[in-house]
């Protein structure tokens, strides 16, 4: 094999192996961090009991679902039941395959890009892959057998197709102005300036819909306890139900991480060095997410899909209209 070859692949893997653990201790991390803030909100203290201050509480949690029954119900479609949580993670963690965490650094004599690829069609292959999870979902609901789980399912699929489409037209500003489908391009464009000045309405546009596309409250219909149980998840118990738990907070990251590429300059700041402002933006979105759960009631059903269609839609092609006309101005 050749040399070159052979450390490329090496690389690779260990980017790879870095990439999904630090993703996954971001998660553990996520799920104590939520808790403890949203109770010092709501003046309460959260976790105590494992570890100083709750901090193993996470732990405690994964190795009690660790040890849970495993139930399938009588009825259910057993091949798809077991298939739907993996097929709802996978894809929120294969999204950060195009991802750019940082800049070139040079190990060995090697230069090498903090990005596990950097393909030329990386904004096509974010939606590509993240659409994906709603099979997870409407695979879940289905083959439950389960009236509540189907129900939460219809409104997640619905939800989530409808929202996909102003993500994708939030970014499309971004896209023109670079003029390249490269995340890596999309993060050296703002170098100087950040888009979430050069688009402002893209960036409004934008955190609506990954509020919306990640189920999170207000929008969080597809799983209302008050009215479906659980939603779409409602059969489901052990190592299942944590994974559809593991893919929430990874799609939260995902969607956090893409807002950092596209609108808040990527790995770009002075003095810290590039991961370290990677990581501090993203960190930022996601105690956005945790402030609006604590601080927003859930909409009802024909609220969200009348905001997604008859005002986020419009709003968005407004964007790239706008932002279309300002280039052909300035030439």
């Amino acid at each position: 094999m050749n040399k070159e070859l052979l450390i490329y692949i090496i690389i690779a893997c260990v980017k790879i192996f870095l990439v999904f653990n630090v993703i996954q201790i971001m998660i553990i991390s996520m799920i104590w961090l939520e808790r403890k803030i949203m109770a010092h909100m709501q003046v309460r203290l959260g976790p105590m009991r494992v570890g100083p201050h709750g901090l193993l509480q996470p732990i405690a949690d994964g190795i009690k679902l660790l040890f849970k029954e495993d139930i399938i119900p009588e009825k259910a479609s057993k091949l798809l039941f077991v298939l739907a949580p993996m097929m709802t993670l996978i894809p929120a963690l294969i999204t950060f395959a195009v991802i750019p965490f940082g800049d070139k650094i040079k190990i060995f004599g090697h230069n090498i890009d903090l990005v596990i690829t950097d393909i030329n069609v990386g904004f096509l292959y974010i939606f590509a892959v993240s659409s994906l999870g709603i099979y997870g979902i409407v695979m879940a609901g289905w083959a439950s057998n389960n009236k509540y789980s189907l129900l939460g399912a219809i409104r997640s699929s619905a939800q989530m197709i409808s929202y996909e489409l102003t993500l994708g037209l939030s970014l499309i500003g971004v896209v023109m102005l670079t003029e390249s489908l490269s995340l890596v391009d999309v993060v050296n464009a703002q170098s100087r300036l950040w888009n979430i000045i050069l688009q402002p309405l893209g960036f409004f546009i934008y955190a609506t819909s990954a509020i919306a596309e990640v189920n999170r409250c207000p929008f969080d219909l597809p799983e209302a306890e008050s009215e479906l149980v659980a939603g779409y998840h409602t059969e489901y118990s052990s190592m299942k139900f944590a994974m559809f738990f593991m893919a929430e907070y990874a799609n939260m990251i995902t969607v956090s991480a893409i807002a950092v590429t596209f609108f808040l300059g990527g790995w770009h700041g002075p003095i810290l060095p590039p991961v370290v402002w990677f990581m501090l933006k993203l960190a930022c979105c996601l105690f956005f997410f945790i402030w609006i759960r604590s601080t927003f009631p859930r909409l009802r059903y024909d609220q969200l899909m009348n905001f997604g269609w008859k005002f986020l839609l419009p709003l968005s092609l407004f964007n790239i209209l706008i932002t279309g006309l300002i280039m052909v101005i300035k030439g």
